[in-house]
């Protein structure tokens, strides 16, 4: 890795200061751009405020805080970003400002400058459809906080140059990542692979099999999930959530294996976003109480499974669909969301016929498509195969 490359990130939010910190601890000089400059200044103390931590705890030294602090420069015109060889954006998801961030960086950079989007929802084919150099244009999605989640899903578009994705890979590592590589697929691969997670809790509840504490206890007890679906739910935020999987519903042509709940729906259109705004799910106020949950252990069984064979069927396709290799598509779910184990080792350790029955009887039970087992667990079983 040339460490004497410069690197950009636009946007100095959460995601983008946690990029640039990410950039500057592998040695890279560092420019931070935001239109609002008091948004740089504010990225800046925190960032201080960090890197004294980070002292504090004996993880870095207080010459090799300084030092790498020292690297990251504001920016307020992006003409200043002229000798930048990677920028990589963090700002707001839509795809027309995205457009016309890029065209105008066109205009500013060298012709061999990579210029990556954190996008993890929109296409980046159709942001690079603006630019007149598509084939420098990929995603590279990192997860939040970005100095702490290893994973890096590198995206290459239709356009992208042949070594592009590799050398992205490459540089990546270098800064202590963990990258996998994935086609440009609406969700990419941890945002359309877990879907189910959410979706599939949601359904049992509106079923009225569970309530949501129950379910919850399920998936970390039996599971072994560091937090059920709705205690997620409520930490991401009930709109955000909401929102990723309209996208992927409308993006995938309204897939019914992707259909939004009208209880999450009713969660946002109340106000119970989540911990945000104190309540979600859960009521999240000093003193409050949730309620136990059941412990009948056939029932958490039955939900921990249920919810489980579903997130493996959405892998199992993923994989049929060439949309990541089996080990990325393992690695993904294990460092971007800390599964306990990758879904298709899961799947062989749990018998992919015993898979397949399961989704089998739920699509003849409840004659609806969202239950239909992939095409590639089908020929597995059929040939006695496994992942692993």
């Amino acid at each position: 890795m040339d460490k004497s490359m410069k690197v950009a990130v636009i946007g100095a939010g959460t995601m983008g200061s946690g990029i640039a910190q990410v950039a500057a601890q592998a040695g890279h000089s560092v420019q931070l751009f935001d239109t609002r400059v008091d948004a740089v200044t504010k990225a800046l103390d925190a960032l201080n405020k960090t890197f004294s931590k980070l002292v504090e705890k004996g993880k870095l030294s207080a010459d090799e805080a300084k030092t790498t602090l020292g690297r990251i420069s504001p920016c307020i015109d992006l003409k200043e970003l002229a000798r930048c060889g990677l920028v990589i954006e963090a700002i707001v998801e839509d795809l027309s400002i995205k457009k016309k961030l890029f065209t105008d960086l066109e205009a500013i950079l060298a012709k061999d400058a990579a210029l990556a989007t954190n996008t993890s929802s929109l296409s980046v084919t159709a942001i690079a459809g603006a630019c007149a150099t598509p084939e420098r244009v990929i995603v590279l999605h990192f997860f939040n906080p970005a100095p702490l989640l290893p994973l890096v899903e590198v995206v290459p578009g239709i356009a992208t140059g042949e070594g592009l994705p590799a050398h992205c890979m490459e540089l990546m590592k270098a800064w202590g990542k963990t990258p996998v590589l994935c086609k440009d697929t609406p969700g990419f691969i941890v945002n359309r692979v877990a879907r189910p997670f959410y979706g599939e809790a949601l359904r049992i509840y509106e079923e009225g099999l569970a309530d949501m504490v129950t379910i919850d206890h399920a998936m970390r007890s039996v599971g072994g999930f560091k937090m059920g679906p709705f205690e997620l739910m409520d930490l991401i935020g009930n709109d955000i959530n909401f929102a990723v999987t309209k996208s992927v519903f409308e993006a995938f042509f309204f897939d019914p294996r992707y259909r939004p709940s009208i209880t999450q729906q009713r969660q946002v259109e109340s106000g119970r976003l989540g911990r945000k705004s104190g309540r979600g799910y859960y009521v999240h106020t000093d003193g409050a109480v949730q309620p136990a949950p059941k412990n009948d252990l056939q029932l958490l069984e039955d939900i921990c499974w249920r919810i489980l064979v579903m997130l493996i069927n959405e892998a199992v396709d993923a994989l049929n669909l060439g949309i990541a290799s089996r080990d990325d598509l393992d690695l993904a779910m294990t460092k971007g969301v800390n599964y306990p184990k990758g879904l298709l080792r899961w799947a062989d350790e749990k018998g992919l016929a015993h898979c397949l029955s399961t989704l089998e009887r739920l699509q003849a039970e409840y004659g609806e498509d969202r239950y239909r087992p992939s095409p590639l667990l089908r020929r597995m079983v059929r040939e006695s195969r496994t992942f692993h």
